[in-house]
């Protein structure tokens, strides 16, 4: 008889031969240049992962850049800032494409730099010399001054918070040309020339009549603007009460440290905003930022008020509908998992890891399906009892609390072939980086064991959520299969489609060409 293992015949389509190494060093399947190009957008945050460099993503999109039309690298910047609430990379991918079509860099531009972070973070870019020009070029300068003359004074003020470069610096490189006086004293201010008092905007003199009377109404300005000064409590309170939903949010510790919570009412009216739906979805706060506020808030902190986190995280995740049919939710909790999940940078790392998103994720999908399994995976599954009923967070965390071995996608597929099990849709969430269940076959681990269970299972779906920047997966896309990548509630939506059928082939990546540029 021949050899059975080089021999061997599944039922189904025929196993697809890998083509590329993980960057653990594995058999793998490369992605597509569009789906490459996507998956580092929205995961990528040019900072060192446990598997790569914050270079080696700046090289693997800048090259992806050069190869892809125009038009899909202007679609993927406005997704990954529209959809997955990146910051970095869709401003890298819009300096990219300065170089490529001018055109449609212009028709980008304001779908992707909202704010002023995203502005200086764009110049940033562009002057680094990393996209390809070390100034900014007549189309982006022009833009750029557009942006300064459009905003508000509010976004103007809240934009000059935060340097390399300033927003002090960005208006003299681009020189915009104020139409109104009011405006052209406001430059002049932010710059540190000689202004007009008469005629600067209102919110600037009130912010100077508070510095030279601590008794004035406390403006509405970025509150690290008035932190040098000797703020009481009551002034905190109106701090409080003027803030965006974001601030608000990342400074409860300060609040309560600066005796806020003791006054009458406020504890109430911050717990309320908290958990304000209409907030929550203008704020674009990703659901992790949630649990890492829940879980690096004081105790100190009035109970009213971190149960209002929980009660956001809630809103945060409902887009997440349940699945027909019977579902497998599989979270990696291996030992790559526990890097910080926007990798690491000085002053800038993350408290959350890729295992607190996993199960976070997971958790999401187990409250929306309550039925479903979960099957969390390291070398092999992990068993973990999990209550449906239990709030995501609760979940979450005890899934976080296990595992740190080695990765091995394909053993959760093992378990459910071994029981023979019926199922409909199974959910990996993963780095993606299987290493363990590596073989000498042509095909990954991944997809031996899914076509033995397609055999048992001939409409079943798989998808992998990917949350790291990777270019590779054990699992290619095809009808039913679908690759998606991200951390923000947009995967959920994206879940929930390919298990009814709603997307067209291609899945994720006709999603991101849908958009209107």
């Amino acid at each position: 008889m021949a050899n059975k293992m080089l021999f061997a015949s599944y039922q189904g389509k025929l196993l697809p031969k890998t083509n590329a190494r993980n960057l653990a060093g594995a058999p793998a399947y490369a992605l597509p240049p569009k789906h490459a190009l996507a998956q580092l957008a929205v995961t990528g945050t040019l900072s060192r992962t446990f598997y790569a460099s914050a270079k080696n993503q700046l090289d693997d999109v800048l090259a992806l850049t050069a190869e892809i039309a125009p038009r899909f690298l202007a679609q993927a910047a406005i997704y990954a800032r529209q959809r997955g609430h990146m910051k970095d990379m869709p401003a890298l991918l819009l300096a990219a494409l300065s170089t490529r079509d001018p055109v449609l860099f212009a028709r980008a531009f304001p779908q992707v730099i909202d704010n002023g972070r995203m502005l200086r973070s764009f110049v940033q870019i562009m002057r680094s010399g990393a996209a390809g020009r070390k100034s900014l070029g007549s189309r982006p300068k022009a833009m750029v001054q557009a942006w300064l003359n459009n905003a508000c004074d509010a976004q103007i003020m809240r934009a000059a918070v935060g340097q390399s470069p300033s927003l002090a610096d960005v208006i003299r490189m681009v020189h915009p040309k104020p139409a109104s006086a009011e405006r052209r004293a406001l430059y002049a201010y932010l710059i540190g020339k000689p202004y007009n008092v008469a005629v600067m905007p209102g919110l600037v003199r009130a912010f100077e009549a508070f510095k030279r009377d601590p008794q004035a109404p406390v403006p509405d300005v970025p509150f690290q603007m008035l932190t040098a000064l000797d703020l009481t409590p009551m002034h905190w309170a109106a701090i409080a009460k003027n803030a965006g939903w974001q601030m608000l949010r990342m400074n409860l510790n300060t609040f309560d440290r600066q005796c806020v919570f003791a006054l009458d009412g406020m504890a109430e009216m911050v717990a309320a905003r908290l958990r304000d739906p209409a907030e929550i979805k203008r704020s674009r706060v990703l659901p992790y930022q949630l649990m890492a506020t829940y879980m690096a808030t004081s105790p100190e902190v009035p109970a009213i008020v971190r149960e209002a986190l929980q009660d956001a995280l809630e809103i945060a995740i409902t887009n997440v509908s349940a699945v027909a049919g019977t579902i497998a939710i599989c979270p990696d909790v291996s030992g790559s998992m526990s890097s910080p999940v926007t990798g690491t940078r000085k002053g800038a790392t993350s408290a959350v890891r890729c295992i607190d998103v996993a199960a976070l994720v997971a958790a999401a999908l187990l409250r929306a399906n309550r039925s479903a399994r979960v099957l969390p995976f390291e070398c092999g599954v992990v068993d973990v009892d999990l209550n449906p009923r239990d709030t995501v967070l609760t979940n979450a965390a005890k899934l976080a609390a296990v595992g740190g071995g080695g990765t091995n996608c394909s053993a959760p597929l093992a378990k459910l072939n071994a029981e023979r099990a019926k199922v409909d849709t199974i959910v990996f969430v993963s780095d993606n980086e299987s290493w363990v269940d590596a073989n000498g076959g042509s095909s990954t681990a991944t997809m031996t064991e899914w076509t033995k269970l397609k055999a048992r299972n001939p409409g079943a779906k798989l998808v992998c959520i990917d949350i790291q920047p990777n270019r590779t997966t054990q699992a290619p896309d095809r009808d039913d299969i679908l690759n998606v990548g991200g951390f923000s509630d947009a995967v959920f939506e994206v879940v929930v489609d390919f298990a009814a059928g709603r997307l067209s082939p291609g899945h994720w990546i006709a999603a991101i060409e849908k958009i209107e540029v």
